[in-house]
């Protein structure tokens, strides 16, 4: 790798004797509680991010405690950033995690310094998942939110990690001095399914009940369905299930989109389709030969679809106000009788 210079046992030829340089990377190893897992363990001079361009996100401010994702989903848009450290963005985005150690620290210094454009918020989740399995190991979260509330600068986090949970309590006290926006990812509502594609995260079951636990706690919690799976998640029984069973957990939103096939997550997702699904393979192929997004009237067909059945379960594309919100009433009523996928 390219920084292979910043490893811990790297000489530098120009320091003074018995003065080697760790000038960034602190150590890698393995552990036995995350076999087959390493980690890269840095300190970085900076954790504030800048998205560029005029696109969806242009112009955000980002922090990534992690690069690289256990979750290991193998449709991650993100997956390509990997190669930004001379790592592959398959096996090695799974299994080779970049952790930021002192990324709460860069921020508070990056955020105490008077510079002409605070953050207004700061997004988490928008490439790496900051509560994959390693933040129970590293911890890196709670620091990371003291500091966002305690510079007045707003957080928005999104996670497929049900370890999100035991932040509540750090969010809801944030949640009285800045605004608050929490989204769970939750894209298949299948088993089978959901750990063919998405190996290394919580069960949708799971991420369900971290939504409820969200509402409770009073702070609002919006779902990403995202991505919806051409021919796999985008049917109607599938659909029906997964809002019924977001309303159910008190969702306050819901937003769904096609899957994207950027380079990097194209390759990987389809060498599983290949695996698991190869009659599809062609369909696959006509319906992303434009680029990365699925064809315009696919996307139309798409979009009319969920319109349906959103309606019937009456969930919103809006999200609600970041600011803290009083605990939903619980009101026992008979369960609904709906098909069931699994």
């Amino acid at each position: 790798m390219r920084w292979d210079g910043q490893l811990l046992d790297a000489t530098d030829g120009d320091a003074l004797p018995g003065m080697r340089g760790a000038r960034g990377l602190v150590r890698t190893f393995d552990t036995p509680e995350f076999r087959g897992m390493e980690f890269l363990e840095v300190t970085s001079r900076s954790a504030l991010n800048r998205v560029p361009g005029n696109g969806f996100m242009g112009g955000a401010w980002t922090v990534n405690p992690y690069r690289g994702c256990q979750h290991a989903c193998v449709y991650c848009f993100a997956r390509n950033t990997h190669t930004y450290l001379d790592l592959d963005a398959g096996r090695d985005f799974d299994s080779r995690v970049v952790v930021k150690t002192n990324v709460a620290e860069a921020l508070d210094a990056e955020l105490g310094r008077s510079r002409r454009e605070k953050p207004e918020r700061v997004m988490l989740g928008t490439n790496t998942d900051p509560y994959q399995r390693a933040e129970g190991r590293y911890r890196l979260m709670p620091g990371v939110i003291r500091t966002l509330a305690r510079h007045g600068v707003g957080i928005s986090i999104l996670t497929k990690g049900t370890m999100l949970r035991r932040d509540l309590p750090l969010l809801v006290e944030a949640a009285e001095r800045v605004p608050v926006d929490l989204a769970m990812s939750i894209a298949v509502f299948d088993d089978e399914l959901q750990q063919s594609v998405e190996p290394g995260t919580p069960t949708t079951a799971a991420r369900l009940a971290t939504v409820r636990a969200v509402r409770d706690a009073g702070l609002a919690c919006g779902v990403l369905m995202m991505p919806v799976l051409p021919w796999l998640t985008d049917s109607e029984e599938h659909l029906d299930t997964a809002f019924a069973r977001l309303a159910e957990a008190g969702a306050t939103s819901v937003n769904t989109s096609a899957l994207h096939l950027r380079p990097g997550a194209r390759e990987w997702y389809l060498a599983w389709l290949a695996r698991e699904h190869p009659h599809l393979l062609p369909r696959y192929e006509r319906l992303y030969a434009g680029g990365a997004n699925a064809s315009r009237d696919y996307q139309d067909w798409l979009r009319e679809r969920v319109r349906t059945v959103r309606r019937r379960h009456r969930l919103d594309v809006v999200p609600e106000p970041r600011r803290r919100t009083p605990p939903p009433t619980r009101v026992v009523e008979p369960e609904p009788v709906t098909p069931a996928l699994f």
